[in-house]
């Protein structure tokens, strides 16, 4: 058994909290609790980075691996203002599950840095990049932990780490990152695969309620990359998309909207002036839709409610105003677990995490692969690869929830502990050694 230390901090104690059910169902030896009970490695760094004023600041970051049983770890790296190491190690967690879900050969990764990105100059975000990945480049590699892009953070950062890696070790290793530009070695369809990725889950779960596209109303909260491609997809498809928010509000549309445009406005500035970030919102300047908060929108009657944004939007406090008839999660962690059960109570059923948003981590596999090969992929080929893998491990998950009466995310986690445990036993356990 692992040794009793400090309790573990709210946000990864409420993400461990469900892999009770797991343990419930499934007959694993101790040492896969043991090994998913803390990350196997937690590293803090401290990044200077000269400011454009000649200022020297010390940023704090993170690199955690959890979970390494299937693989190397595997995960993004976001900078944002309230990043934790809690967070980080939450985020790891996850992303242990979600490959394994996925049938991907990985463990789970994650990193941070506590920073509001957006108040950085473009060269003082390359300075914070690549002192990141010097920070954490000895516990990183295309064999050991390999970051992606998460929060704020884009091809054009993940570019810069790449670059700095190939500096720190004298030579080309692309396979070290993924989400990269396509000319420094990234995969076509790697952009959109979050979202297609959501779109195919959804139209799985719909195929199986015998709900047409055209018949079913969506409001997204989450307007960034994730979320809009997503928006984008399955506007296309035939959903009536009446809803948008990003960090600043949202729009409300009854008839529908059209994201292209509105992703068009919200950028047009971001190009104008080539900046990293957009500024602008999807909120003014849309005579055919009214104005609302983000917690409006939570609110709305929808027949689906898409969460893209950030983890915890829908807890205890919330749960009970929520009307849509399902939640598809794009964000990590984006209903706590004590939400789960009010909404599971309230008959709301959750196309979790693990499973709606791996899109994008397939799609970095795949890049990761045409990295190691030299084997480049059009996106034609990407995209059907995804497709078939989703629909094969979505299918999967659906079909375990049905027979096992438990819930989408349980039967998630079930399907990817499953795989963990199995991997663990091949290693060996408690079990291989007597206690007569």
């Amino acid at each position: 058994m692992a040794e009793d230390s400090d309790p573990r901090p709210a946000q990864l104690e409420d993400a461990h909290a469900r892999l009770k059910t797991v343990f419930e169902r499934l007959d694993v030896a101790e040492d896969v609790r043991v090994r998913l009970a803390q990350p196997a490695l937690s590293l803090q760094v401290g990044i200077p980075v000269r400011m454009d004023d000649g200022q020297l600041r010390v940023f704090t970051g993170w690199r955690v691996q959890y979970g390494t049983i299937r693989g190397p770890a595997k995960g993004g790296v976001r900078f944002h203002p309230a990043v934790t190491a809690d967070e980080v190690s939450t985020l790891s967690f996850w992303m242990a599950i979600k490959c394994a879900v996925a049938g991907l050969p990985y463990g789970g990764g994650k990193g941070g840095v506590r920073v509001d990105p957006k108040c950085l100059s473009r060269g003082e975000l390359e300075r914070l990049s690549r002192g990141y990945m010097r920070a954490i480049a000895d516990v990183v590699g295309p064999d050991r932990d390999i970051p992606a892009p998460d929060v704020n953070t884009n091809p054009t950062i993940m570019g810069w780490m790449a670059d700095e890696y190939a500096n720190i070790v004298r030579r080309h290793d692309l396979a070290v990152i993924t989400g990269k530009p396509l000319e420094l070695g990234g995969s076509r369809g790697r952009v959109e695969s979050t979202g297609r990725g959501a779109l195919q889950v959804l139209d799985l779960w719909a195929q199986r309620e015998g709900r047409e596209a055209a018949r079913t109303t969506v409001a997204v909260q989450g307007f960034g990359n994730a979320g809009y491609h997503f928006a984008r997809l399955a506007h296309q498809a035939g959903y009536r998309i009446v809803a948008l928010s990003d960090s600043k509000g949202g729009i409300h549309a009854p008839d529908g909207l059209d994201p292209e445009p509105i992703w068009a406005h919200k950028h047009e500035r971001r190009k104008l002036n080539d900046a990293v970030y957009c500024e602008d919102s999807v909120v003014g300047g849309h005579d055919c839709a009214r104005e609302i908060s983000n917690e409006e929108l939570l609110a709305l009657e929808v027949d689906v409610l898409v969460l893209a944004a950030l983890e915890d939007q829908i807890d205890e406090r919330n749960a009970g105003e929520v009307r849509a008839g399902l939640i598809l999660e794009i964000a990590n962690g984006p209903v706590t677990s004590k939400a789960d059960a009010i909404l599971a109570q309230r008959g709301i059923a959750v196309l979790p995490d693990v499973l709606s948003n791996c899109g994008g981590v397939i799609v970095s596999y795949f890049e990761w692969i045409q990295n190691r090969s030299g084997d480049y992929w059009d996106e034609d080929c990407v995209n059907l690869r995804l497709s078939k893998r989703l629909e094969a491990e979505a299918t999967a998950v659906m079909d375990l929830a049905a027979v096992e009466s438990v819930s989408f995310r349980d039967a998630a986690y079930l399907h990817g502990v499953g795989r963990i445990a199995d991997a663990q036993s091949q290693r060996g356990t408690c079990r291989d050694f007597s206690t007569g």
